[in-house]
Order: C-alpha cells, then structure tokens, then sequence
C-alpha cells in the first residue's frame, strides 16, 4: 500500500535520513528540547500566571500542561514501551489517531475541572483554544501529515501573547528553530511545519470571542 505523506516512506527511511544530516546533531536537540510537553509547560504556567495575576494561576497553569502537555507524552511513553511505537515523534501519520483522542479527552476533562473550579478565564479559553486545535490535526491528520511540534511551538507563543503581552511574540524565533528541526531530521516538510506553525497562530483567535 502506498502512503500520501510527502516526506518518508517509511520510518526506516526517515531515521536513515535523519542520520545523514549534518545537522542533526542540532536539530535533534531543538526538537527534543522544545518538544510539545517541555513547551506547553512553561507556556501554561506562562498563561495562568497572566491570567490571574497572581501565584494561584500558575497552578491552573500546570492543570493545563499536565493535561494538554505532560498526560499524552506518558500516554506516548506507554504505549512505547509496549512497543507500539518506536519513538516519541510517532512518524508514520496513520498510528496517530489515538494520540490525539488521548489529547482531546484529557484537555477536556481539564478543561471540566477548570469550569467547576472557576479558573480564570484566560487559561480556560487557552485550554478550548488547543483542544480545537487538536480537532483540526486530526482531521488533516487522516490525509496529510501536518507537524503537531511546530504547531504547540507556535501556539504556546500566540496564547500567552493574547492573554499578557504582545512582547510574547519574540519568542517565535523558538517556533522557527522547531520548524527546522522537524525539516532537518526529515519528519516533515517546509508545507507542513508552515502549516502546523500557522495553525498554533491562529488558536489566539480563540480571545476575540472573550
């Protein structure tokens, strides 16, 4: 059967590019340094410290990271070790599906526990903004294999710059160094780190119905 994704063919394929690389030895460290659980940790707690104005958000601020964040990267851990899958990157677009419904669940109850505990309304908005944005990936995940990295990368920029300050916005320079990470060790396209990057941007709209 042949696969639709426009950068490896196989995941063999992918790690032997990757090897290659001259510049994998950089590009390996970005994208495990910025991987989506490290980001959206800071990220989080970023927003809920904004968001209430005080030390109790950064608490919701880690509800949300341990939820969107640090919950599918154990899920991910897990089913690694039952040897579903070989790494954390998951390359082969078709095996994600359940990563995502992990994600979607989690945010979800989250989200639950932020409303019966009135957190404040910016961390609340992020956390429905990225469980939207969730829904979008996996929708384009069933034809196209659109970055999930470059998309946290880009969206734990644009939230915290949308509830705090637009000096948040300085930090994109990450997003771009992710981008290429994913690009040079050949799990992705330029198309689909841009993509993946555009779609983070765009959860900030999630606040102009705030």
């Amino acid at each position: 059967m042949t696969r639709t994704d426009t950068t490896a063919t196989t995941d063999t394929t992918v790690d032997a590019c990757a090897d290659a690389s001259p510049a994998t030895g950089a590009a390996r460290t970005v994208t495990d340094m910025f991987q989506p659980r490290n980001v959206l940790l800071v990220g989080m707690l970023g927003i809920g410290l904004a968001a209430a104005g005080h030390w109790t958000g950064l608490l919701w601020g880690f509800l949300g990271a341990l939820c969107a964040g640090l919950v599918p990267a154990g899920y991910i851990e897990w089913e690694r070790g039952r040897g579903t899958w070989g790494d954390r990157h998951v390359v082969d677009r078709t095996k994600r599906a359940p990563i995502f419904f992990v994600i979607l669940g989690s945010i979800g109850a989250g989200s639950l526990v932020m409303v019966m505990g009135h957190a404040p309304t910016g961390i609340l908005v992020a956390m429905l903004a990225l469980w939207a944005m969730t829904v979008i990936i996996l929708a384009v995940n069933t034809v196209w294999k659109i970055s999930v990295d470059a998309a946290v990368a880009s969206a734990v920029v644009a939230l915290p710059a949308a509830v705090h300050s637009p000096w948040w916005l300085l930090a994109y320079p990450m997003t771009v160094a992710v981008c290429w990470s994913r690009v040079a060790l050949g799990y992705h396209s330029v198309a689909q780190t841009v993509a993946g990057a555009s779609l983070g941007a765009a959860t900030a709209g999630a606040f102009l119905f705030v």
